[in-house]
């Protein structure tokens, strides 16, 4: 590059340095994340496992001699149960407690995946017992992961006038968006059967026709080269006998391409994409292109079942498709902190990774503290209250799977209980407890809060049973900006903040008096046992140092290589 004449170059330095002083701190933007769907806070639903809204969809007589309908795991001890089987669930049962979900402070709905599944139970893989893993034998796809049509709805879900299309207009008109759970790595068990079965190991289009089938055979026995029907597959193995789909099959692409633009046209706002990591990048660049060109700025988050965020981070970058995550890194952490009393913050804020970080944006992460794939979180009451504190006012978007809001099957994994049957009883006495009122106290506190859903994050002390930080949104007009105070402790604590602290009425968002702060002043207060305390000013952010603090969180909040 040929050198400025000295002149010119001081004239252009001055000249913005000029321009950058001449901006207010007031005019900054300073935000974690402009995404509208990280307003929303997400409830997870294994659909079928909610509540039976419909016993007429339930086909309890399906699968002949290899039924669908309740199949309990054996050796169960006494008192426990799992299930392996359908039980019921469907959109209605969904629909229908639209209101519950959104009362809680839930802006969206992730439900499982919607997709046609095989009409029998599996007679390959190793056989399920008690605690078991990666063992599907007699297992059914009530959980909708084992896809062989996927541009045709699973029979157990529609009711009478409530396809898809309906089920997220009745969403949308209560206030929920709808997360669509997408699976593109596998379909359904596809070996080791001892007779074929129809639909394991196949793939019909959107007209009914086959396109694909392992028919029964090992992946490392497929003839990709010469078979057209082995050669949506990988010949080698990945998830347990899952079949295999080949990315580099630009007829993969296709196919899911087309299936998942038609769900959206019937108002999906979001995927959840499984098994993210057992594809490449190359892959998953051209598919978010293609959905986005249609659908510019639709929202997506992966799974990728990795705690090292080294190896997870690439998803989120933009050269490879620009796809937000499951925070397993946290989710950890989360874990170890609110299932042992006693536990140190300074865990958490070590996975937090605010700046110069492995993601793209770790404010568009989406946190949860356990699923349908792990074991629940085995916390107490007050565990449960101190984790929801956490996700509901730290950065991310937070994700609370079904019936976590009243510590449902707590330390349960897959064949023990994890994805038992909620139902309408459970819901209906969810009030008494107290999980789930404070759930719905802190939830809602963060719907109503802008600086709680996007705002940047600015940590003022994270250490043992106390943690203090701020969140700051300051963009289009808006200026908000949060002091989060957590107590996880079994007594009342009480908090001294002076550091980044803007004079100004801090107004005490869960309740009791303002705080007038004056210039170099402090703001104290005393926070109960499990309790939080929200601190609200909403002004333009202007005090010295937090303004240098916020500009650099802006500026380094992504990958040095974003």
């Amino acid at each position: 590059m040929k050198a400025l004449p000295f002149s010119l170059g001081l004239a252009l330095a001055l000249t913005s340095a000029m321009a950058q002083a001449a901006t207010s701190p007031s005019q900054r933007a300073f935000y974690g994340t402009a995404a509208p769907f990280a307003a929303n806070a997400i409830y997870f639903v294994m659909t079928d496992r909610f509540v039976d809204g419909d016993p007429s969809n339930d086909h309890r007589d399906q699968g002949g001699a290899h039924r669908t309908f309740d199949i309990p795991v054996p050796g169960a001890p006494k008192g426990q149960s799992a299930n392996i089987g359908y039980l019921g669930g469907d959109f209605k049962g969904v629909l229908n407690n639209a209101g519950y979900i959104r009362g809680m402070g839930f802006g969206a709905v992730w439900i499982t995946p919607i997709v046609d599944n095989p009409d029998q139970a599996f007679t390959g893989g190793d056989p399920v017992s008690w605690g078991s893993k990666f063992s599907d034998r007699g297992k059914t796809g009530f959980h909708g992961y084992w896809g062989v049509n996927f541009y045709k709805l699973d029979e157990h879900l529609p009711s009478k006038d409530l396809d898809f299309a309906q089920f997220t207009a009745g969403m949308h008109k209560v206030g929920l968006n709808v997360v669509q759970d997408i699976v593109l790595n596998h379909g359904s068990p596809a070996f080791t059967m001892p007779e074929r079965q129809p639909q394991f190991g196949q793939i019909f289009d959107e007209h009914g026709k086959l396109i694909a089938d392992e028919q029964n055979l090992p992946p490392w026995q497929l003839d990709p080269r010469h078979n057209p029907l082995h050669r949506f597959y990988h010949a080698y193995e990945d998830l347990a006998q899952l079949s295999n789909n080949d990315e580099s099959n630009p007829a993969v692409l296709d196919y899911f391409t087309g299936a998942y633009l038609k769900w959206i046209d019937q108002g999906a706002d979001a995927f959840r994409i499984d098994t993210i990591s057992h594809m490449s990048t190359a892959f998953w660049r051209q598919f978010s292109a293609r959905i986005r060109a249609k659908h510019p700025g639709f929202f997506m988050y992966g799974e990728a079942f990795d705690y090292s965020p080294d190896n997870i981070g690439k998803y989120t970058w933009a050269r490879n498709g620009g796809i937000s995550l499951l925070d397993f890194p946290q989710q950890g952490a989360i874990k170890a902190v609110f299932e042992r009393p006693g536990s140190d913050y300074g865990l958490l804020q070590s996975k937090l990774y605010l700046t110069n970080g492995p993601y793209a944006n770790p404010y568009e992460l989406v946190t949860f503290y356990d699923n349908h794939d792990m074991a629940r979180m085995d916390a107490s009451d007050h565990g449960f209250i101190d984790a929801n504190n956490w996700l509901f006012t730290t950065r991310g978007i937070p994700a609370v799977y079904y019936g976590s809001e009243t510590g449902f099957e707590r330390g349960r994994a897959e064949h023990e209980g994890n994805r038992n049957y909620y139902g309408q009883a459970r819901i209906d006495a969810a009030g008494r407890s107290s999980i789930y009122r404070q759930l719905k106290r802190i939830a809602n506190l963060r719907e109503r809060t802008p600086a709680l859903q996007r705002g940047l994050m600015l940590v003022e002390h994270m250490g043992g049973d106390q943690a203090a930080f701020y969140r700051v949104y300051q963009k289009d007009g808006l200026h908000q900006i949060a002091l989060v105070l957590l107590n996880k402790g079994d007594q009342a604590a009480r908090f001294h903040v002076t550091r980044y602290l803007q004079p100004g009425r801090w107004q005490a968002a869960l309740g009791g008096a303002a705080v007038d702060v004056a210039a170099g002043g402090a703001l104290d207060a005393k926070v109960g046992p499990h309790d939080v305390a929200v601190y609200l000013l909403d002004a333009p952010a202007t005090r010295t140092e937090l303004v240098a603090e916020l500009t650099r969180l802006m500026r380094d909040k992504s990958h040095p290589d974003e």
